[in-house]
């Protein structure tokens, strides 16, 4: 781990820190919808997931899910997964949003860095007051990259204006949490809100909204 320094900015991950991950009761209706064993469904979800992250059309992916299960697919079908997709992740872990806009108030810049396909992106853009947190945004679908490529951590440091080792990641995936290292910030693995309140804030000296510190 690179030597700690003063934090100017926290850049949170998506999927996992600032939403809960989805149960597996949500990947056994989408499993339904194409009629596919729910086990079987979200590892064929999971295995084309890069080059959607990276931008891959929906259908495109959504058929090569499809096929990968021996399935025939129906294009009919599309606008119904992309918006259960999108439902996956409509969890939000309201703590760690009230704690960006906090740090935002008290001057640190804030960013998300995410991979995720555009249909998601799209909609958390055009989610009201969801964005306004976050000073920066990098989504993996519009620069055609997904972490841990450098290329991606770099975007969010340039957006942020400031060096990577002034900034602290937060990503629920040790490969992703790595890869921030190696580009040269900070980062930990982030878990559960737990692990922020009571060991990451203290540890990177950040403050908590008061709500936080009676918990």
């Amino acid at each position: 781990m690179h030597e700690l320094v003063n934090i100017e900015a926290v850049i949170f991950d998506f999927g996992g820190v600032l939403c809960f991950h989805p149960g597996e009761d949500r990947y056994a209706a989408i499993a339904k919808t194409i009629h596919a064993d729910p086990a079987k469904f979200t590892e064929a979800f999971w295995k084309h997931r890069v080059p959607y992250d990276a931008g891959l059309d929906a259908e495109e992916y959504w058929s090569t899910v499809v096929d990968d299960l021996g399935k025939t697919w129906d294009p009919s079908l599309l606008p119904s997964l992309i918006e259960q997709e999108i439902a996956l992740w409509d969890q939000l872990d309201e703590r760690m949003i009230e704690f960006a806009a906090f740090i935002q108030s008290r001057g640190y810049g804030t960013a998300i860095l995410s991979n995720c396909p555009k249909a998601l992106g799209e909609r958390l853009r055009a989610t009201p007051g969801f964005m306004n947190p976050f000073d920066h945004h990098t989504f993996s679908f519009e620069l055609g990259v997904v972490k841990p490529d450098c290329a991606i951590y770099q975007h969010a440091i340039d957006g942020l204006g400031i060096a990577p080792q002034q900034a602290l990641l937060l990503d629920d995936r040790e490969e992703n949490v790595e890869g921030a290292r190696d580009a040269g910030l900070q980062a930990e693995v982030y878990s559960c809100w737990e692990d922020l309140s009571e060991i990451i804030a203290p540890r990177y000296g950040l403050p908590l909204p008061e709500v936080a510190r009676r918990q």
